[in-house]
């Protein structure tokens, strides 16, 4: 058991493979598991998890720095990406950064019948090339190797070239401090960084935005009183970012309920230097230069066979040993690496 932060972890000794995801505080396993006891004993009901779904709506808004009635419920980011990518006039061009996250590009690439077209290119040269497509989409914290993404420059060139911008805040929000309130659409997921069960993700729409985003799946839990929008036709859709809700699943949405509040009890700042300061002390053991980023890809030959035999929990992406540092982690996990690698 490791204490971190004020909350209680189990079976972190080792573990650094968070952006895969996250290991839940002992406080939101236990929420999770109390629901699954209230299920199996015909205690629950569907409206018992209305209150946590609107818990979760206005702590993922203070974790991205989005007021919190902007904020719409879903699924996964691809899932919730999907309503930009459906609202995009025909023959619109997207840009990408090379090497994005599919949950990001695939929405778009996926309207290709319409037209739709995403270009790629490096992500430090992004705000160079804004001008000239209809939005710009793009992590915040890149998924492969940790690259943050320059999000002043960027914010600076679509505003200059009024060119809409999406961010997945997948790999950011939950470590990294964000205020992204600028952003017309913020996406995120709970299984990483934010320690809640896979099953749960938002959608944070400007307002600016909203008449760009399509409803694709347009649902009874979408409507201003969805106890009311149950049965029978016209459409009648809530008239803010909710008109955009999918029917949640619940009982992620129970555990998402005490670990998106938790975080943002915490002090954002601290947190930073926490994460960052493990990544950093670990490139600096490898003779490496620091990168600020909790996400660090190692390059070193056979690095993630030597680091599975020595019981650390990491993960392979575009061909690199991939390690993450979030709250739990401590500079014995550092000292496991570096021991692993020689």
């Amino acid at each position: 058991m490791r204490n971190a932060f004020g909350a209680e972890f189990d079976g972190c000794d080792g573990y650094l493979n968070t952006p895969s995801i996250g290991v839940p505080p002992v406080a939101v396993a236990d929420a999770v598991e109390h629901e699954l006891r209230r299920w199996r004993t015909a205690a629950a009901a569907p409206p018992d998890y209305d209150a946590a779904v609107q818990q979760t709506r206005a702590a993922f808004g203070a974790l991205v720095g989005v007021p919190g009635e902007r904020v719409a419920v879903g699924a996964s980011v691809s899932q919730v990406i999907s309503m930009v990518a459906a609202g995009l006039a025909d023959g619109a061009t997207v840009l990408a950064a090379e090497g994005e996250f599919t949950s990001v590009t695939f929405p778009f690439a996926a309207q290709q019948r319409r037209g739709v077209r995403v270009r790629e290119v490096p992500l430090a040269d992004l705000p160079a090339h804004v001008e000239g497509h209809d939005l710009v989409a793009v992590s915040v914290v890149q998924s492969a190797d940790g690259v943050l993404v320059d999000l002043a420059a960027l914010r600076s060139a679509c505003e200059a070239a009024r060119v809409p911008v999406l961010l997945d805040a997948t790999q950011a929000a939950g470590w990294l401090p964000l205020e992204l309130d600028w952003a017309d659409w913020v996406a995120g997921a709970s299984y990483k960084w934010l320690l809640a069960p896979r099953g749960a993700a938002w959608l944070a729409v400007h307002p600016r935005a909203a008449e760009r985003t399509v409803p694709v799946a347009a649902n009874w839990y979408a409507g201003e009183d969805p106890w009311q929008t149950v049965y029978g036709l016209p459409l009648r859709l809530a008239g803010g970012a909710r008109r955009f809700d999918l029917s949640p699943a619940w009982l992620p949405f129970a555990g998402a309920a005490v670990a998106l509040p938790y975080l943002v009890s915490l002090d954002r700042k601290a947190v930073y230097r926490h994460c960052t300061g493990l990544a950093d002390l670990l490139l600096s053991r490898l003779g490496l230069p620091p990168r600020g980023t909790a996400i660090v890809a190692l390059d070193s030959e056979g690095a993630a066979a030597r680091l599975a035999a020595a019981g650390v929990r990491a993960s392979v992406r575009a061909g690199r040993a991939r390690v993450g540092f979030h709250i739990y982690n401590t500079e014995a996990d550092v000292e496991r690496v570096v021991d692993a690698l020689g």
